[in-house]
């Protein structure tokens, strides 16, 4: 049994898109033009937008940051992402979604990519965003601790 992380992404113009925001895969197998499987191996971080609509506009947003697992850990289902995942972030709502994707610009603009920001931060602002807080923003100095910690604890 592999222990990749298997997320279906799907394409329909205007109708429904399914794409990850960032990270890493290991593979790629493309099902047809509108249908790809990403796979992603344990531990690594990655964020899942979901959006559909219909002839009257958007009806769903949502993005999740998800950290992909080991087939003997435990994990949460998520819709299209097999077997499951541990959560990190879940934002559902154009808003909220909105936020997310403006706090991941805000990284990548310090030179962060999402997938090696600290999980906790993801958290974080999960948590932030579930209650109407403000948000701490990521720095330099925070992701050097988290890199650090990393080689102190892999």
């Amino acid at each position: 049994m592999s222990d990749l992380t298997h997320v279906d992404l799907l394409w329909l113009e205007k109708q429904t898109e399914h794409w990850i925001r960032f990270g890493r895969a290991a593979a790629e197998q493309i099902v047809d033009r509108r249908r790809r499987v990403l796979s992603f191996a344990p531990g690594s971080v990655f964020a899942f937008v979901r959006w559909a609509a219909n002839d009257y506009g958007t009806v769903a947003s949502r993005i999740d940051i998800l950290r992909a697992v080991r087939s003997s850990e435990a994990c949460a289902t998520i819709p299209f992402v097999r077997p499951g995942a541990d959560i990190l972030l879940r934002a559902s709502g154009w808003p909220k979604v909105k936020h997310v994707l403006q706090m991941i610009d805000i990284d990548e603009s310090l030179g962060i990519d999402g997938a090696d920001a600290a999980p906790d931060y993801w958290r974080h602002v999960h948590n932030r965003l579930s209650v109407g807080e403000a948000l701490r923003p990521y720095t330099l100095a925070r992701h050097k601790a988290w890199l650090l910690r990393q080689r102190i604890d892999p």
